[in-house]
């Protein structure tokens, strides 16, 4: 931390009052007995986090740094999309990639172009893709219908969920009976020609609990318009006119998302589906307009879970099997520059491509997963837990489609009309698997009145880069009955994709199989404070260090670029929070993020990363069973990374509004939205190529929209 000697004393300073001020007070049994009291009265209906051990625990004294949001929450602010929720988070941000506009959850400073830094979960099981380390690159947004309450973690997490668990921890929690009781069925339409609709069921059949949901989204999107794109810059190179830009983004969609829930005893079955179909190319694959290419990707998960508390004395035992099958599929040509593309190799002959530059890249992927873990509380004052598990993931099929080859400049050069490359030295990427073994073992330490010591460790052995061992420790003090403090350290670390290890047939960007993994070593120290049971502050203090960032970097005398072990970054920050609810009928909570992150090759900010970010929320019964949720969010100091001539992004402020009416007719509800309520521009930053900036003036998001929703529950 001596690169940041502000932030040392800051915590050092902060660390030394609690201590002096907490540790001079005398307090009689009888003042301990009023302790708890009041401890109850705080935390006793708090939600609970399960993603920080495993076990679940209050959100104030849990071993991490995070968030708990419900699906109370959720409706509340109006959300129909995680997106929207996940905005709402301190030190997390919402960025934009071109292709597809697919999300970039930003937590931290932590910024890049797939996002592989963010283990996202779907009830403890990750969703991450071989490929890319990403989502999928056919994500479409992911409905909220279904959703019981999301966890994150801000800060490592690979102790304990293993690769990607970098940045961040995004675990949804999807719903049982108990959360649905009943029936309901509802639908939403509004802006762009978007429609939605959802059934939600919840019943018990034959000593079976059953949940079954079912949520279907469609949408033409939002139709901004890009003023200049990647052939916009070849058109000035060639005299051509080419480019379709100025021309709207390309955000049409269409998903059926589908879930089941069953459980009987010990055992529980979940399976899913997430169809996606007429999928845009948002701001074009390579940075250039394409409105007529479209995506479609089929998620199938299933897994099966055994927990037994009283298996044996003193055990609580889990046992787990996940199948996970992903895919990513071309429905209509996708063009990476429009018709009439024309490009110049380095002898200065001309190459044409009337009908755009088409490539049409799928692939196929699976993964299984097997782990068991047990908790054991035989040992006075301890409470372990140990774990052992096997992750498969494949490859199994990759097509392409394409009427190109690339020269060894990486200019294309035109085929005889659309080719079948598939299973040939021309494929985009080659097929095949990765194995992960593991184990873990963590002690909770409860060695003094107040104070509680998590240890752990987890170790990983990867069949194609090796092994890695990341510990984790965090020091929780009850200073008070209203106040935690935590002192918590974590290392973690990102699996390199399969396309950074393996791509052998590109002449531009090529794969290198001695990779090792990214790591990031990180020290946080929060606060929780409750004066009341109306009123909390939390305040987060953090420090990291990334290493080892894998880039592709050029080669000496060619032209072709391979990944490489190569970059740094260091980050420091902090998160303020509070949440007061003055009256029965009225709540207020907000929250204030700052971070500075710099790129240790450069010693320049590391760019894209809000510095600052603010949201204010309120919940306002305005008239009996009467809601209106208005939210603001200011995005701010964005700055570029080096090399980025153009002048840093601007700020922008968001503002919501939703009006809610609960239990019309007992049985009915209707709410009505309008987002981006003052209309503002408000853009994404667009990255910058090796030697030019393809979308110059960023990636702009939608404009003023509205909806309206009715539910019904019986």
């Amino acid at each position: 931390m001596a690169s940041f000697p502000c932030l040392r004393r800051t915590i050092r300073n902060i660390a030394v009052f609690c201590l002096v001020y907490y540790c001079n007070e005398t307090r009689g049994q009888d003042q301990r007995e009023e302790d708890e009291k009041a401890l109850l009265k705080l935390y006793g209906n708090e939600e609970m986090l399960s993603i920080a051990t495993g076990s679940k625990q209050p959100i104030a004294k849990a071993p991490a740094v995070a968030t708990v949001i419900t699906s109370e929450n959720i409706k509340e602010i109006g959300a129909t999309d995680l997106d929207e929720v996940l905005e709402t988070v301190p030190g997390l941000h919402v960025a934009r990639a071109p292709g597809g506009y697919n999300s970039i959850y930003t937590i931290r400073g932590i910024y890049s172009s797939f996002n592989s830094q963010v283990l996202f979960l779907l009830n403890g099981i990750p969703l991450t893709n071989l490929y890319l380390g990403d989502r999928n690159q056919v994500w479409a947004g992911m409905p909220v219908q279904s959703i019981a309450r999301i966890e994150i973690i801000r800060g490592p997490g690979s102790a304990i969920y293993g690769a990607d668990a970098f940045a961040g921890v995004i675990n949804i929690i999807t719903k049982t009976k108990d959360d649905i009781r009943g029936t309901e069925i509802g639908g939403r339409a509004g802006s762009f020609d978007t429609y939605d609709g959802w059934g939600l069921h919840g019943n018990n059949w034959a000593g079976f609990d059953i949940a079954a949901m079912l949520e279907i989204h469609d949408t033409n999107g939002q139709r901004k318009i890009i003023g200049a794109d990647a052939q916009t810059g070849l058109d000035e190179a060639y005299g051509t006119h080419a480019s379709l830009a100025p021309g709207p983004v390309n955000l049409s969609r269409q998903n059926i998302d589908a879930r089941l829930d069953i459980s009987r005893g010990n055992w529980r079955f979940r399976g899913g589906l997430q169809h996606r179909s007429n999928g845009g190319t948002g701001a074009g694959v390579a940075q250039a307009l394409d409105p007529h290419g479209r995506f479609g990707s089929d998620r199938w998960n299933a897994d099966l879970t055994y927990h037994n508390s009283e298996l044996l004395d003193d055990w609580d035992v889990t046992a787990q099997i996940s199948y996970f099958n992903t895919s990513q599929v071309v429905e209509k040509n996708v063009l990476l520059f429009p018709p009439g593309a024309t490009f110049q190799t380095p002898n200065g002959e001309m190459h044409s491509f009337p009908n755009g530059v088409i490539g049409n890249p799928e692939l196929y992927e699976r993964h299984a997963r097997a782990n068991v873990s047990a908790f054991y509380t035989g040992f006075e004052d301890h409470t372990v837990r140990l774990g052992a598990g096997f992750n498969y993931s494949s490859i199994y099929d990759v097509k392409e489609v394409k009427n190109y080859n690339l020269d060894q400049a990486g200019i294309p050069i035109p085929l005889t009309g659309l080719t079948n490359v598939s299973n040939t030295a021309e494929v985009f990427l080659t097929t095949g698997s990765r194995k992960d073994y593991f184990i873990f073992a963590h002690d909770e330490w409860k060695f003094a009145n107040d104070w509680e010591l998590t240890a752990g460790v987890r170790y990983d052995y990867y069949s194609d880069f090796g092994s890695t061992i990341n510990p984790r420790l965090a020091l929780v003090w009850e200073t008070r009955h209203n106040l935690t403090t935590k002192l918590l350290y974590g290392r973690a670390f990102r699996a390199p994709s399969w396309a950074e290890m393996r791509l052998i047939n590109n002449p531009v960007s090529l794969g290198n199989p001695n990779l090792k993994p990214e790591t990031i070593n990180t020290i946080e120290l929060a606060f929780d404070y409750r004066p009341s049971s109306d009123l909390r502050f939390g305040l987060n203090l953090f420090n990291y260090w990334w290493e080892d960032i894998i880039r592709f970097v050029p080669d000496a005398g060619g032209t072709t670029r391979t990944a490489q072990n190569t970059g740094q970054q260091t980050g420091y920050g902090l998160e303020l929070e509070t949440d007061w609810k003055p009256t029965s009928t009225f709540s207020l909570m907000g929250n204030f993020s700052f971070q500075k992150s710099t790129d240790g090759t450069t010693d320049r900010d590391a760019g894209y990363a809000p510095h600052e970010k603010i949201y204010l929320r309120a919940d306002w019964e305005f008239l009996p069973d009467w809601h209106l949720n208005p939210q603001v969010e200011w995005v701010l100091n964005r700055q570029r990374p080096y090399g980025d001539t153009r002048s840093k992004i601007d700020d922008y402020n968001w503002t919501d509004l939703t009006i809610r009416r609960k239990r019309l007719f007992q049985h009915w509800e209707v709410a009505f939205s309008v987002r981006n309520l003052f209309n503002v521009d408000a853009r994404e930053p667009s990255p910058a190529g090796i030697q030019s900036v393809p979308i110059p003036n960023d990636l702009p998001l939608a404009g003023r929209f509205y909806y309206g929703e009715i539910r019904f529950s019986f």
